[in-house]
């Protein structure tokens, strides 16, 4: 079993940034791909980025180029630095374990979820 806890989220102005941080338990958090989705109101659940146990990233084109994942598996957390914030990015994000250790993208590759915690950009 994985629990994890975000935290970091916000009220913020367009073009300021953040950073979210998930701590996960469990012995397992060096061997499983980690990632964030976030989800607005009324929308689905959507990806925002992943990284793999080895490093490897990915993000969705609405981000790129202005998030950052990254992962310490010494403290079993992942990041997620989030610059030039817009106020479409404004939703709760989660943060996700997947078991596989490949980079996966797409939430039934997750196992694991977070409680979420709420980034709203005002403008």
């Amino acid at each position: 079993q994985v629990q994890l806890v975000e935290s970091g989220g916000g009220l913020v102005q367009a073009g300021e940034s953040l950073r979210l941080s998930c701590k996960a338990s469990g012995r397992t958090f060096s061997s499983s791909t980690m990632g964030w989705f976030r989800q607005a109101p009324g929308k689905e659940r959507e990806f925002v980025a992943a990284v793999s146990t080895r490093g490897a990233d990915s993000y969705a084109d609405s981000v790129k180029g202005r998030f950052t994942i990254s992962r310490d598996n010494a403290r079993n957390t992942v990041y997620l630095q989030m610059n030039k914030l817009k106020p479409e990015d404004t939703a709760v994000y989660y943060c996700a374990a997947s078991s596989i250790r490949t980079i996966v993208t797409t939430r039934e590759a997750f196992n694991y979820w977070g409680q979420g915690t709420q980034v709203t950009v005002s403008s």
